[in-house]
């Protein structure tokens, strides 16, 4: 008897301290919710390597915490190129990280490449980098998020009959 694969899913930004741990978080925490966990798998990485060993950025960590989510342990990584064979998705967080993803992607494995938000709501197709902004734009990062990985789950349990 063979053991049944899980889904896994890869959210990547530019750095992987805002934007893609921030989504890494809020869809563990669903995941787990709907007790999926072992069932769908969830990672974050980045297409540069700047902040490859870091933590999330403390706004992004302080934005987490306050709507219930503990982010604090998650580590930065770089996309590597195993990644594109390993994960079932590959969902990126605006067209600029898409299109090096894309780049970097074996032909094969291009159909696994998605903008994130193009499983949410809110008619936008880039999450925006909160990095240089202020405070007010991690809490937009967190409502694009949170609607976007509510219906991302959505669709994945529908689609491959978790439920």
């Amino acid at each position: 008897m063979s053991a049944k694969k899980s889904l896994k899913i890869l959210i990547v930004c530019l750095g992987n301290i805002c934007r893609s741990p921030t989504a890494h978080g809020v869809l563990s925490k669903m995941i787990i919710s709907k007790s999926l966990k072992g069932t769908i798998e969830v990672d974050s990485a980045g297409t540069g390597s700047w902040h490859v060993g870091e933590n999330p950025d403390v706004r992004s960590i302080q934005a987490a915490s306050s709507r219930g989510y503990d982010i604090s342990k998650l580590t930065a990584r770089q996309v590597k190129d195993t990644d594109f064979s390993e994960f079932d998705y590959l969902l990126a967080m605006d067209k600029s990280n898409l299109s090096e993803l894309n780049k970097l992607c074996p032909e094969r494995y291009k159909h696994k490449l998605e903008l994130f938000l193009r499983f949410g709501s809110s008619g936008e197709s880039s999450v925006p980098d909160p990095y240089y902004d202020e405070n007010s734009g991690f809490e937009v990062v967190f409502d694009l998020i949170e609607d976007t990985c509510e219906k991302f789950l959505d669709y994945v349990i529908k689609k491959h009959k978790l439920n």
